[in-house]
């Protein structure tokens, strides 16, 4: 017998691809079922906090909960930046779940993720509200009453002003 290991060499990946493909699929799914057991929990502690309710607890139930670690998903003036970024590449006005949706992407985020998406729409949302206070983008209506962003041209907005 030899001492030597024959390995085995595949041209086309198809191997490593099927692998990974596989690997993805199951951390997708096992991403879905922390996610479905997080709603349980939530749910579980709704449930508590009426049935305190119900026997007749008055006390802060905020209060009375663990201080948990802050989670940042942006940092100072990061999605602010990110929201400009998108804006500006923009060749026409973008809805807000557009914008979040772009935005996940840079990240490297899976845009597809629901509750991922949900949740960056409302930040960027309120972060657009912000910026249009501060008249850097503004959000022209359509027929339908749907808002679309886009960046405010300081050329438009002193024509507009002006006449």
């Amino acid at each position: 017998m030899s001492d030597t290991i024959k390995l085995a060499r595949t041209a086309t990946y198809e191997h490593t691809i099927s692998g990974l493909l596989t690997k993805r699929a199951d951390l997708f799914n096992e991403a879905q079922r922390i996610r479905d057991r997080l709603a349980e929990i939530r749910n579980d502690i709704g449930a508590l906090d009426r049935v305190l309710g119900t026997l007749g607890y008055t006390g802060d139930l905020d209060a009375e909960m663990p201080r948990q670690k802050r989670h940042v998903l942006f940092g100072r003036g990061e999605l602010t930046r990110a929201i400009l970024d998108v804006l500006r590449e923009a060749t026409e006005p973008l809805p807000t779940r557009e914008i979040a949706r772009a935005i996940l992407a840079v990240n490297e985020q899976d845009p597809r993720d629901r509750r991922l998406l949900t949740e960056h729409t409302r930040r960027v949302s309120k972060a657009l509200r912000v910026l249009k206070r501060e008249g850097v983008g503004r959000r022209p209506g359509d027929r339908a009453g749907n808002l679309k962003w886009e960046m405010a041209r300081p050329e438009r907005r002193y024509l507009t002003e002006a006449g």
